[in-house]
């Protein structure tokens, strides 16, 4: 597992067989998480912080890459799920 999925899941509780709920989406499979800023090529370690990844599924994922989904739009959504831990 890489070092932003385990960021990620520990900090949602999430188990290595559980199927989380796509942050944008609502279903309920397996999930990618992404990056909202991204680490670019070659990655950087400075990206992999709880405030930046967000748990999408497949096809959600796909289109946050293809900036279907803006950058904005993604980190609104994810703060409130992490207010909504919070609570």
């Amino acid at each position: 597992m890489k070092k932003h999925t385990k960021i990620y899941c520990k900090f949602f509780g999430i188990g290595e067989q559980d199927f989380p709920i796509c942050e944008w989406c609502g279903r309920r499979e397996l999930i990618d998480v992404h990056h909202i800023n991204n680490r670019g090529m070659g990655g950087s370690k400075d990206k992999d912080f709880i405030e930046n990844l967000i748990g999408l599924c497949r096809e959600c994922h796909s289109s946050a890459h293809t900036h279907r989904i803006s950058k904005d739009e993604l980190t609104h959504r994810h703060e409130l799920k992490m207010m909504y831990k919070a609570s």
